[in-house]
């Protein structure tokens, strides 16, 4: 099993409350909270549970507050910001967390400790809290153990009044209903009704987000255990099925435990990488793999905590969750959902959180990622007859890019593609503003087209397709793009070339990192000291020590914070902020240019292992979604992104671990 974070010894509030630990089922659900227990966020809980799988997130319990008593004091260990005030402060009791092999936290009172390991039943929105205590004295003391919970959307706040529960309770535990569904706790303690609401918890994140940060949670009562013993383990078990009493006793939280532990290890087992930081990425690269209610296939998680399946995302993310892992047949799920849903040559931007909802085709991009990555896919298992079942996509992607399809996607006389605005990955508005306009034709969206053309061309091939069409698309386009991309003043790619209405051209110089994929693609339509160029250029400008900035300082609409509320956070999205997936077509690119020799190798080396201490920072164990442009580059976004783990992990073993 490989190491993670822990922390020993005194913990300060300040800098514990920006570290968080996150488990997943494998289907949407999650838990989440930060290393203290105390919840900074309103996607934090105990039990965050898919009612739509991998959608349709619901928030049921929020946390379990235990106190111990012993003689005339409580012992109160949980910790809650409301206004003004931190109650109780139970991380001073706190001695230890650790997130490997799965969350675990160490306290203790006089002579008195507490072990408690919270895991998930894979394939289940099911959270399994359990607990060993020490009581070497054989004090006469009480354990106690008070949930708070509510069933809200994990988008949402909620607050008393506005949900009620029907509530059916017995002595090992409670079932409260809502119209939303079902939580169900469990436990071999004594359940005692006591009910209460508890009012104006805040979430010090959401506050810095400018999102809704006050929150009220319900507590239907406690469970209950007289201890006199030197040890003794209870548990807790919270789901959202009904959960009979007789099927919930110690076998059912030990055994599940260990079918964890197991499955974790299969991990590593399967893809036989060595070292803690590949190891690490093995871990959190599981964690975006779910299942898809709506298929029956699989499917790729964005982001924790709030984001959804993203066909960009999951096409860009495929090669380093599934390949560099030997997860082929996961690979192959995930690509059949993606083509299942491809509707005029456009696989889904994204699936709808709800899950209901039809979903979203606003992408010019995703659809070549998806060629790409079926291409990556043959190249590692040689597997003919699953890209056979997916020709009819890739012809399908093709021919409408070609003939033209929705939102204005066509190829244009010069074998180039062009379309409407925000369809690229910088695709932020607020409102109608378009923040980063970059309708016509985009460098990356060019360099993705010549590469799926030559993928499809490779693949039909083998297929014995006709594929001379696409050979001379392809040579088209590369006869054209270095006269329509090629910057002479700054050597490197225009950004985006747009016609104006009294036809006139726009060339967009803005120095962006979207030219680093007409280098890292497998097939590129550029000479090699354009590349060179190019590389050097993305280097000087771009290149931090967690990622490319999406934009240069030199530009007056650089933003290097990403900070504060909605608005502000999305206008420095792309104008600046750094995103760490970037790292890997930059390594990719910088190791082809120089030949993959021994010290450009070295170096990438260097720049992927710098995120090595960021794996003990915000999300444990996995990587951000973005950085601050400017140093320090502090994290934000999403604790643990799918691309950002996927790229560091891809490039690291395709390029480095060579």
């Amino acid at each position: 099993m490989c190491p993670s974070a822990t922390y020993n010894g005194e913990f300060d509030h300040t800098s514990a409350i920006s570290r968080e630990w996150l488990i997943t089922n494998g289907i949407g659900g999650y838990a989440s909270s930060t290393v203290i227990g105390e919840n900074s966020r309103k996607y934090h809980g105990l039990l965050i549970a898919s009612a739509n799988p991998p959608v349709d997130r619901r928030v049921l319990l929020s946390s379990l507050d235990e106190e111990i008593i012993a003689g005339d004091e409580v012992y109160r260990l949980a910790t809650h910001r409301y206004p003004d005030t931190l109650y109780p402060s139970g991380f001073e009791y706190l001695n230890r967390f650790s997130a490997s092999p799965l969350p675990t936290f160490e306290y203790s009172i006089r002579n008195i400790k507490l072990i408690k390991t919270i895991f998930m039943v894979y394939g289940q929105n099911t959270t399994v809290v359990k607990y060993k205590l020490f009581n070497p004295d054989n004090e006469d003391i009480v354990f106690r153990i008070l949930p708070l919970v509510t069933n809200r959307d994990f988008h949402q706040i909620g607050k008393a009044g506005v949900i009620s529960f029907s509530e059916i309770h017995d002595p090992t535990g409670i079932q409260l209903r809502t119209d939303d569904g079902i939580l169900q706790l469990r436990s071999n303690m004594h359940y005692r009704q006591e009910p209460y609401w508890n009012y104006n918890f805040e979430y010090d994140s959401e506050r810095e987000r400018g999102e809704a940060y006050q929150e009220d949670l319900y507590t239907p009562g406690y469970f209950e255990k007289q201890i006199h013993e030197p040890a003794s383990e209870v548990y807790v078990v919270a789901s959202d099925s009904i959960l009979k009493k007789k099927d919930i006793d110690h076998e059912f939280v030990n055994s599940g435990y260990e079918r964890e532990l197991v499955r974790q290890k299969g991990l590593q087992d399967r893809c036989n990488l060595k070292g803690d930081f590949t190891q690490k990425l093995v871990n959190a690269a599981d964690s975006f793999i779910v299942q898809r209610r709506s298929t029956g296939s699989e499917s790729i998680i964005a982001g924790y905590h709030w984001f959804a399946d993203w066909g960009r995302d999951a096409m860009i993310s495929l090669p380093g969750l599934t390949l560099v892992t030997g997860r082929f047949n996961d690979a192959k799920d995930i690509l059949t959902t993606f083509s299942e849903h491809c509707s005029g040559g456009l696989i889904p931007n994204r699936f709808s959180d709800d899950g209901l909802s039809p979903p979203d085709y606003n992408t010019v991009d995703a659809s070549l990622w998806f060629i790409h990555s079926l291409g990556r896919y043959y190249s590692y298992t040689k597997d003919v007859k699953f890209v056979r079942k997916m020709w009819d996509t890739v012809v399908s992607i093709i021919q409408n890019y070609i003939e033209g399809t929705l939102y204005g996607i066509r190829m244009d006389e010069d074998g180039l593609i062009a379309h409407e605005g925000q369809l690229t990955w910088m695709d932020v508005k607020i409102g109608d503003q378009e923040i980063t306009p970059r309708a016509g034709k985009a460098c990356e969206i060019n360099a993705l087209w010549y590469n799926a053309l030559c993928i499809a061309i490779q693949l039909g091939e083998i297929l014995g397709a006709n594929t001379k069409h696409y050979s001379e698309i392809a040579q088209l386009a590369k006869s054209n793009f270095t006269e329509t991309f090629w910057n002479p003043k700054d050597l490197c790619l225009y950004d985006c070339v747009s016609v104006n209405e009294d036809m006139s051209v726009s060339k967009d110089a803005a120095v962006r990192p979207n030219q680093i994929f007409a280098v890292s693609l497998p097939y590129t339509m550029l000479d090699h000291e354009k590349k060179m160029m190019i590389v050097e250029k993305v280097k000087e400008d771009l290149l931090t020590p967690y990622g490319l900035r999406s934009l240069s300082p030199k530009d007056s609409r650089y933003n290097g914070r990403y900070r504060g509320d909605r608005d502000s956070r999305d206008r420095a999205y792309h104008n600046g902020t750094v995103w760490a997936w970037l790292l890997g077509p930059f390594v990719t690119a910088y190791a082809k240019v120089n030949n993959k020799s021994p010290l450009s190798l070295e170096y990438c080396r260097r720049l992927l292992v710098n995120f090595e201490a960021h794996l003990d920072e915000a999300g444990i164990g996995t990587i951000s979604e973005v950085f601050d442009g400017d140093s320090p580059h502090r994290s934000g976004g999403c604790i643990s992104q799918a691309w950002s783990v996927a790229e560091i992990l891809r490039a690291y073993v395709e390029d480095v671990n060579v």
